[in-house]
């Protein structure tokens, strides 16, 4: 990997404590699916939940789903970092 992207790695790992490896894996277990699938997008936002060690409640879950239907999502990293 360029330095680059291990930096976006290392930037994460600080302000999450979530590892590269969870956060390749993770990206490998939904690559190829279909996020607008309601079904897909609830298990991942569960497995990122995990990850981070946090809770969301059903009604940010809904907020997410809602958000991510509306392509309300950033579309840079730059922008969530």
């Amino acid at each position: 990997m360029s330095n680059k992207s291990d930096s976006i790695f290392e930037k994460v790992e600080t302000k999450t404590s979530v590892k590269k490896d969870d956060i390749v894996k993770l990206a490998k277990s939904v690559s190829g699916k279909d996020l607008n699938d309601e079904k897909n997008l609830r298990k991942l936002i569960k497995d990122v939940a995990r990850l981070a060690g946090k809770e969301v409640s059903k009604e940010k879950e809904e907020k997410i789903i809602n958000a991510v239907k509306k392509d309300k999502i950033p579309k840079d990293l730059k922008n969530i970092m």
